[in-house]
């Protein structure tokens, strides 16, 4: 069988040029042949028309199969896809079920004390970056680190709009969208889609890539998944294996978003049943407190168990405690 895909490069650059699509690309196609070839006059154009029909059809059914095909293929995947999820899900709730047991709730008194405690702490870090004493060195900045005033201010979906692509995400999972201008509309032959565990890349075939380099964080492969949206773009989802993090870019080289100006849509969460909203409540709630400083809920926890076993045990040296 004749290889035709080495035309390919040819044919693309071809549809890039033509705004009007497939339909101008035909005209052209067939201006050449009347001004180039006999195509019209060699054998008549009856003749033609039949040569004309036969090669429609004999392309069409193989289109016709391979979108058959590709449909029941996504079909499955979107099966297998929904399936994972509902495991995943489910041990989680199991787990979070197991743990719930062990939390151990602040009294209001004692919720009260620790707000006071915190508040405190913050007003006085705050007078101290107001007013530092001249013998104190420079702050370093972290390697990673930076300046809260250079960082991008998220989109509605919590990620970035840039210039050739768009990323949206939640806890669990990134939405990226990639536009596709080829003058035509594209299939899943006419792409290019590479998912590593930290690295992506997406673009047209026989042409450099739109999307390309290492991920912030690494990725559940095996779970993530990409279609194409109306012919025009593709869409990629991508499972995060930390799903207890905001990412701040989604490739190496974007600009840095401000994660702590994302927002988690809380409407959501009221369709969530009761454990599983905790959990999720608890995730968000830890998160904030990192941003902060502040403790998480299990470091709360562990600080308030000792507490307890200090009154309980007020002959004990407790001056060398501390809290892993």
């Amino acid at each position: 069988m004749p290889d035709y895909e080495r035309f390919d490069s040819v044919f693309l650059s071809l549809a890039q040029q033509l705004r009007g699509g497939v339909p101008e690309m035909l005209d052209v196609i067939f201006e050449f042949l009347s001004r180039k070839t006999d195509f019209y006059s060699g054998a008549g154009v009856d003749q033609a028309r039949t040569l004309l029909l036969e090669k429609f059809d004999k392309h069409g059914g193989k289109a016709m199969k391979e979108a058959e095909e590709a449909k029941k293929r996504k079909e499955e995947q979107e099966k297998k896809l929904a399936e994972r999820r509902a495991a995943q899900k489910a041990k989680e709730e199991e787990e979070f079920r197991n743990s719930a047991a062990q939390v151990v709730e602040l009294t209001d008194e004692e919720a009260a004390a620790f707000e006071r405690e915190q508040l405190a702490k913050k007003k006085k870090e705050a007078a101290e970056e107001e007013s530092p004493s001249s013998s104190e060195p420079p702050v370093e900045k972290k390697d990673g680190e930076e300046e809260e005033s250079n960082l991008m201010k998220p989109n509605s979906g919590n990620g970035a709009d840039l210039a050739k692509y768009q990323w949206t995400q939640t806890l669990q999972e990134v939405e990226v969208r990639v536009p596709i201008n080829a003058g035509f509309a594209i299939k899943a032959r006419d792409v290019v889609v590479k998912i590593e565990k930290t690295h992506v890349s997406v673009g047209l075939k026989n042409q450099p890539p739109i999307l390309h380099g290492k991920l912030p964080a690494a990725i559940k492969v095996e779970n993530c998944n990409w279609v194409i949206e109306n012919g025009k773009a593709i869409v990629l989802t991508l499972e995060k294996i930390n799903d207890m993090e905001w990412w701040n870019r989604l490739m190496d080289s974007d600009p840095a978003i401000n994660t702590k100006e994302v927002k988690p849509e809380n409407s959501k969460l009221s369709d969530l049943d009761g454990e599983t909203r905790a959990m999720v409540e608890k995730m968000m709630y830890d998160q904030r407190q990192k941003e902060m400083g502040l403790p998480t809920s299990d470091e709360k926890k562990k600080h308030d168990m000792l507490q307890q076993f200090m009154k309980q045990h007020p002959e004990m040296d407790f001056s060398n405690a501390k809290i892993g």
